[in-house]
Parts: C-alpha cells; structure tokens; sequence
C-alpha cells in the first residue's frame, strides 16, 4: 500500500488577505474561490434530474462516471454542498479541492517533493550507503538471486509449468507505469492504459502537492498513459510481469499483458474520482486482475457515525463508502479479480485504532489532520472493501512485516512484501525488501546515479543486456506483497481460465480464482507466543519494540489469513 504511499499534508493555513486602507475607494471584493466536490447520484435517480439539482445549486458538472453515477462538480457557491444534498435525486457529496485560493507563490520545490515522498512507508527500509555489489546469474534472469520473493512462494519453480497468457491483462491501478523500460516494455499495453488523474500542484492551503506542471518534463499538469512520475506504479507492475528476457528481473506471471490504469497523483495521493474511473474502466475494457496499492485520501479509515467527525465529515466519508463500493462491484460483475493491500499502519484492522493522519489533504482552507479513534466499524477503501482479496506483506524469514496491518477476518492471505529488518541482527538490510523495475528518470532526478550511469546508493541496481541498461529499486510495504498475490492471480487465470467471448482472451469468474487462491496458499500458524515482539535498531542505534497479537488458527488468522500465496501450487503441480 503507498502507505500504499503515506504522504502527510503539511498544515499551514492561508494568510487572510489584508483590507485596503481607509479612504482608498472602494473595496475591492476577493476573487470567488472556486470548488471542486464529487457528487454520487442515488442509485436508479435519473442522471438529467441529477444534473439539474448540481446545477440549480451553481455548479458545473465537469465529468460524469455513469457506470456508478459519480460526478465530479465546479463551484463558487460556497453552500453547493448542503445545497445539493437536499435533492432527491443525490445520495452524497465529497470535497475535491479548492482552486483559485493559493497565493501564486506557493510553489513546490524539488527538496520538498524528494521529503514528502520519503515518508511513503516503502522507502523507510532503504540504507544510505554507497552502491551494492551483487552478482549476475546467467543461467536464469540476471537478478534472480536478489529475488527471494520469487523463491519464497515458489514462482520460478511454478514457470517450468505456467508463465502466464498474453490473453490475460492485469491493471495496475496505481501512480502509472513506465512502459518504456525494458524490463516492463515487452508486456506493456499502451494502447488499453488510460490515466484517470491531472496534477494537483499545491492543495488548498498551498502546501505542495505534485509541484508546478511548468516545471514537469512534459510541462503539463497530464501526464501520457505511460508514465510513471514516482515510481511506486513501475515497482508493482515489475513485480507482476517483468518478464524472462535475460535482463533485470522476473514477474510472478511473466508473460501476462500489463496495463497502467492510472488513479494516483504523482505525490502518492488517490482520490475518489479517478479510482471510480479506474475500477470500471478496468471492467469495460476486460481486464481480468487489477492490483490496488493505496488507500483512497483523504480519509485512511471511512466512518458513518465516528462522534469525532463533524456531520459534513461523515457524508463525505458516507460517500466514499458507497461510491467505492458500487465501482468495485461493478468491476467484480464484469470478471475481475480484486486484489488489495492490506495496509502499512502496523495495526488490527478488527480493533480500535488511533489515526491521527486524516483528512491528509486539504480539500478547502484550513483542513488539517486530527486525532481520533476508530471503531472495526470504519473502513480503509479499497482494501476492506467487498470483493477485495486484502494482503499482508512478510519478509524473508516469512514473519508477517513490522509495519504489515493484519486482523483475523479482514486478511485474506499474505505474500512476500519485505522487511529490512528481518534479520539476525534485527538491524536494517536493504536486500530484504523486494526489487523490482525503477523509472531511469527518476534515478537521475533523485541523484541516485551518477554521470555514468551507475548507481550511487544501495537501494538502486543496475543491469545490462548489451547495450540496453535498466534500472530497478529496492522497496518494501504490503503495496509490494498486493503485487505478487496478484501474479499468481493472474498464473491462475491463464491456467484455468475459459475464452472470453464479450472481451475475447481469458477470464475466469474472480470468485473462483479467490477460491484458488487461498485453497492453494500454504497454511501458516499464529508465532507462538501469538503476542509477537517486533525489535528494530535503526541506523542511529536507537531500538524500538512493538508487539502485534495474532488471532485465529492455523487455516485462518490474522497474520496469514488463509495462507501464504504459492504460485506452483496454484497452478496444479
């Protein structure tokens, strides 16, 4: 999960602007700021009806989903959302975003953007010291010695019998997908990838969001549906289908289709609109697994009825909720295979939690992050939505990961995500997150090779096929273990899965393919003590302990859910 990427909103608020001096004539009235909400039509409310409530309220409907009746709103009227609400014919309404109300010098730096995005939970396991050495196997994929993940659930053992089928298509739902890079081109579908978001440079408070648009390679707040501008999207689809070229790394499935179906900004950032857009995109177009690292912001967990949130809060959590819901089941109708990121928050997703990181972006002036407690009641879409195999990340020695989210119920199974400091030791390793392909761009960008080309840190590796190098990142977070339980997803697919008549290809119903999925996974019981302790000495000595209590039994619990995935037991042999 980006947290998925954690990426917290800083929260300085906007100068109040000065009244003009006495005897100066007179006032000038502040420029109208102007809105953007997400409206959810009722469910069977005819869509004209709804549009005229939007309107009759001043707004303008920007962009309709009408598979779920999401639309996403321009406003000056500052009641729009109370306005609109009272229609019969509108079931909710969200915050967007403000736009007009940043002073012009709010600008996002390239410093800035670097610290926003080292916060992002799968990059705290990364060391700072100089380039690794590490060998080249020439008999398998180069980098295949680095990849314990693949030996752990037994891929590569799986290839001799299923590598997958061009035929089956898997979406990244993510911050994009670099499909030039040479370790991703060979199975990329640029054609089927769509990119559902527009950069957001500062969000309303003029904190920095994705940065000037000017300043973009492109110069363009969109971005092509090829491009990956954090890197988060690439690591995912590597990790699905790299495939076997004798360059780099392989997939869990390395020879199925991948396609960007892009709902995250460049920051880390996923809203409700473009992850709509996305689910039932993938739906339409025949897609059949899509891989969802992220939680949809600003809320980490929705809540109907928490006493902490103000009413506006909790329906626009309401609408969250439904909206979410109803693009993952239309998705699920249409065939495809949900797969989700259990989370990084290191919590029981079955027990009261404390969050203090939400709303994490401010959709109108002055929102910040509060403190408040969360009953099992609340939801963190999409990973506890229906229809979604949630997954919890475990390292090399197959311990669930210290910062794996868990709970007996809510995960459904668990695959190899890293964590660097499952070690002897308990100190940091970086060789035991998970590597997978990284956009050359950003390499240069971030500093992390130098003139040559070579690599300057020791979370970046590079290898070559002649003259064709490529570059690939160390990662870790249960957005990396979502990825591999989707590749045996997908070896299922090609393996069982009967001709697609409506789509042409593959599919195969996702509730068998979930069926599979977990009847395959190798069981795996609770530690004993079921009350584990998790020790880590960070790289300036200081230890820190957490200890996670796992319940359940060894068929079902919430470390492992019903097993640790096993793509060649999955696919028969």
């Amino acid at each position: 999960m980006r947290r998925v990427i954690v990426v917290a909103a800083a929260t300085a608020l906007i100068a109040a602007v000065a009244a003009n001096p006495a005897q100066a004539g007179p006032t000038k009235a502040a420029p109208a700021t102007t809105t953007q909400y997400v409206v959810l039509y009722k469910e069977g409310a005819v869509a004209a009806d709804a549009q005229k409530a939007i309107e009759a309220a001043g707004g303008s409907v920007l962009k309709v989903n009408t598979a779920v009746g999401l639309a996403t709103v321009s406003t000056q009227n500052p009641g729009f959302a109370d306005a609109v609400r009272a229609s019969g014919a509108v079931d909710g309404v969200a915050h967007d975003r403000s736009i007009g109300s940043v002073p012009k010098s709010a600008r996002a730096s390239d410093a800035a953007r670097a610290a926003e995005l080292a916060k992002a939970v799968e990059k705290e396991g990364r060391g700072h010291g100089g380039p690794l050495n590490h060998g080249r196997n020439d008999k398998a994929e180069p980098l295949s010695d680095l990849q314990w993940d693949l030996k752990q659930i037994h891929a590569n053992e799986a290839h001799k019998y299923e590598k997958g089928d061009k035929q089956v298509v898997v979406g990244v739902i993510d911050t994009g997908v670099d499909g030039s890079h040479p370790d991703i081109a060979p199975n990329f579908n640029r054609a089927l990838s769509r990119n559902f978001t527009t950069d957001v440079p500062v969000d309303a408070n003029g904190d920095p969001v994705d940065g000037p648009c000017e300043e973009e390679a492109d110069h363009s707040c969109s971005d092509a549906p090829d491009v990956d501008e954090n890197g988060h999207g690439t690591h995912v689809a590597s990790s699905i289908a790299s495939p076997i070229n004798k360059l780099g790394v392989a997939g869990v499935a390395p020879n199925v289709t991948v396609i960007n179906i892009r709902a995250g900004q460049d920051s880390g950032y996923f809203f409700l609109q473009p992850s709509v857009d996305a689910l039932t995109y993938a739906g339409d177009a025949g897609v059949d697994v899509v891989n969802m690292s992220y939680y949809i912001d600003p809320w980490l967990f929705n809540c109907t009825d928490n006493p902490a949130d103000s009413p506006e809060d909790r329906a626009e959590q309401a609408t969250i909720i439904n909206a979410t819901q109803r693009a993952l089941n239309y998705a699920h109708r249409k065939g495809v295979t949900l797969v989700g990121a259990a989370g990084n928050q290191a919590g029981d997703y079955t027990k009261n939690y404390t969050d203090n990181t939400s709303p994490d972006f401010a959709g109108q002036p002055g929102e910040a992050p509060y403190t408040r407690t969360i009953p099992p009641s609340c939801l963190s879409l999409p990973g506890e939505g229906e229809h979604v195999i949630s997954v919890s990340a475990i390292g090399i020695s197959k311990r669930k990961s210290y910062y794996s989210s868990f709970g007996n119920g809510y995960v459904d199974v668990a695959s190899p995500g890293g964590d660097t400091y499952d070690t002897p030791t308990n100190t940091r390793d970086v060789t035991k997150a998970t590597l997978s392909a990284y956009p050359k761009s950003l390499a240069i960008a971030n500093g992390e090779i130098d003139a040559a080309g070579n690599p300057t840190v020791d979370y970046v590796v590079k290898d070559c096929k002649g003259s064709t190098c490529a570059y690939y990142q160390y990662l870790q977070g249960t957005s990396m273990a979502s990825p591999r339980a989707a590749g045996v997803a997908a070896l299922i697919v090609s393996k069982y899965g009967t001709r697609d008549w409506r789509n042409g290809g593959k599919t195969m119903s996702p509730d068998l393919v979930e069926g599979v999925l977990k009847a395959t996974a190798t069981k795996t019981a609770c530690p004993t003590p079921p009350a584990y302790t998790y020790t880590r000495i960070l790289p300036n000595g200081t230890t820190v302990t957490a200890t996670h209590v796992c319940e359940g039994s060894t068929w079902s619990n919430g470390f492992y859910g019903k097993g640790i995935v096993d793509a060649l037991r999955a696919v028969g042999h």
